[in-house]
């Protein structure tokens, strides 16, 4: 390693740098953990000792945290997929419902918005069309930091809330739907292969409030990769150039996701293992308002009467219980 030779091939150097980082990504941790429970190990029983029940609570606390942390490693060994570790774009689709699953669309953005933010992500709005009355009909959301990918996977299927409707003015309950799609970001050091003849580009003006450079030039791009029929738009940057960049980048991983997707299916075939695909008929999550509050996980029974909590982006009940499971 101390070769100069070794050093100077700079692809090199930033692959041992990010296999490092993501061995400290382990280690740090586990080493951190296991100082906090060999402190707790030997101040506990002398806490008890002296009957002083304020140490005791903080102490007991302090086991409750590292308890979670131990939850959240073994969870986080769970994520051991090559494409796990990636930054993704989370996208979200209106279904049935009209206005009421544009307005579900806009609460299951916020919520995954705030749970990016718990988890010390960077959320970025990537592309947004609005409703035509109220909410957003599609949205996108791009996160960056620790396993995006791999957590964020948990997510993919139909979200089905069910309440009173704010739109109705016969106050009747509602049942809307959406779709959520997930996929990682590949960087420049993972080749795929895209010929210029496959890809359509259409540009089109940016939807929003107005300022300037927004409705006023066809800075928006939408990206058509004619032989699989994937389809990728961006209007989040300020120039038509930043916007194709943005896209080919989200071309690129839906690509390369299928290509890995191709190959673990064929490997699961030969082990003779199923798995069932994703489409829009696979409910994963109710959210009900209304007559009860309660939100269920159709995969793994999981379940929490903690709506606003849930709504407030505390996902991880449901995302670590589906990733226990093999997800």
């Amino acid at each position: 390693m101390e070769d100069p030779e070794f050093w100077a091939d700079s692809d090199t150097a930033q692959n041992v740098i990010a296999k490092c980082n993501e061995l400290k990504n382990w280690t740090v941790p586990y080493y951190e953990l296991k100082s906090r429970f060999e402190d707790l190990h030997s101040l506990l029983p002398e806490a008890f000792e002296i009957e002083d029940e304020e140490l005791q609570s903080d102490l007991l606390q302090e086991l409750e945290e590292v308890e979670q942390g131990i939850s959240d490693l073994e969870v986080r060994k769970m994520l051991s997929g090559e494409l796990d570790p990636k930054n993704c774009f989370l996208s979200i689709n209106a279904g049935a419902g009209g206005t009421e699953a544009c307005d579900w669309v806009q609460m299951l953005a916020r919520m995954y918005e705030r749970w990016g933010g718990k988890k010390k992500w960077k959320v970025e709005v990537i592309d947004k069309v609005d409703g035509e009355v109220a909410g957003i009909k599609s949205i996108t959301l791009k996160f960056s930091g620790d396993f995006p990918f791999g957590y964020c996977k948990a997510e993919r299927g139909v979200h089905r809330l069910v309440r009173i409707s704010p739109f109705d003015s016969g106050a009747r309950r509602h049942t809307s739907f959406a779709s959520v799609d997930v996929i990682p970001e590949i960087t420049d050091e993972i080749e795929v292969d895209i010929k210029p003849d496959e890809i359509r580009v259409d540009t089109f003006r940016a939807s929003g409030a107005g300022g300037q450079h927004v409705n006023t030039t066809d800075s928006a791009v939408r990206m058509t990769h004619t032989p699989t029929g994937v389809v990728v738009s961006c209007q989040s940057e300020r120039s038509q150039a930043q916007n194709r960049a943005t896209c080919m980048s989200m071309l690129r991983s839906r690509l390369y996701e299928l290509q890995v997707m191709e190959r673990e299916k064929a490997l699961k075939d030969e082990v003779g293992s199923e798995k069932m695909e994703i489409a829009w008929g696979s409910q994963i999550r109710n959210y009900v308002f209304q007559p009860y509050t309660l939100v269920k996980d159709t995969r793994t029974k999981v379940q929490s009467t903690d709506i606003n909590g849930v709504m407030n982006g505390d996902l991880d009940l449901f995302v670590n219980a589906y990733l226990k499971e093999g997800g």
